[in-house]
């Protein structure tokens, strides 16, 4: 079953008075390459957020911004960083003491330094958190692969349209193949006649002998017969449940080889238009499984 590499969801879960919102983008990549924004003091839940990506998903560059909002007190409690407190005052009492000034030293001196007082981080309750974290990561995971795969249904009704061309074009290339063996006849004949100017009697069992062998460097059946394993090949890979993409694009890669080999070797212009053809086609669904996970 073929799923779009592009998408995206966003999820918003709140329990008690923490509230985790996931934004997750995915693109186009050879692997999964996964990049997690996350605000610094939740960074122990990192691995565990890309573990739930890795489970629900194979290939594609995804994106992942989590906002995490905690209203609770415990968010808003602020400490002291003491022992730079400490060498703070000491460093003004030292200057005091050198500029001979006698003078208290103000409150509000200690605490506008930087660092001396901070935020407390809240990493009692980790595991509540992580619970919030998981439930939405999880929630925006499940609405990205939904639309991932009705992107990729679009895209697999557009292959399997291409693919049906492909096949019955492929079927009126075979026709034109079997047709080759009276187009030689004639065609040497008629060599024959302009190059004697009809002086020599044409041995027809000769010009058969050579038709034929002309015909059997031109045949082109089993090239035909890989196509049509191919094809069939292609839908069972596009129907299964696998990640499809990388195997869709080597398979893809056979058929152009079929189809080059065809042009090289069939001596019918019509049958040559035609692979022309169904080249554009190959290079229209090769794009598409670009975006295929």
């Amino acid at each position: 079953m073929i799923k779009s590499m592009t998408a995206f969801a966003r999820a918003e879960n709140t329990q008690d008075k923490l509230t985790a919102v996931i934004d997750i983008r995915s693109y186009n990549s050879k692997f999964l390459d996964i990049a997690l924004h996350i605000p610094q003091k939740y960074m122990c839940l990192e691995d565990r957020i890309k573990r739930l990506v890795s489970d629900s998903l194979e290939r594609g560059r995804i994106e992942i911004r989590a906002q995490i909002i905690d209203v609770s007190e415990a968010a808003e409690a602020f400490g002291v960083n003491e022992p730079k407190a400490d060498a703070y005052y000491n460093a003004l009492i030292q200057l005091k003491n050198r500029l001979n000034i006698d003078t208290e030293i103000p409150l509000d001196i200690m605490a506008n330094v930087a660092g001396i007082i901070k935020p407390l981080e809240n990493t009692s309750d980790i595991e509540g958190c992580w619970a919030v974290v998981k439930d939405c990561t999880s929630n925006a995971l499940d609405e990205l692969c939904l639309m991932r795969q009705k992107e990729g249904d679009f895209i697999a009704g557009d292959i399997a349209g291409r693919l049906d061309y492909i096949e019955k074009t492929a079927g009126q290339i075979a026709k034109k193949s079997d047709e080759l063996l009276p187009l030689y006849k004639d065609r040497l004949r008629e060599r024959i006649q302009a190059l004697t100017k009809g002086l020599v009697e044409l041995d027809t069992g000769r010009i058969a002998q050579e038709a034929a062998f002309l015909a059997d460097r031109s045949d082109i059946s089993e090239e035909i017969a890989r196509v049509a394993s191919h094809i069939n090949q292609f839908r069972s890979i596009m129907d299964s449940n696998e990640s499809s993409g990388r195997k869709l694009i080597f398979l893809l890669q056979e058929f152009n080889r079929e189809f080059n080999t065809m042009g090289s070797k069939t001596g019918s212009a019509d049958a040559a238009y035609m692979i022309v053809d169904i080249k554009a086609e190959l290079e229209k669904i090769r794009e598409q499984l670009q975006n295929v996970e």
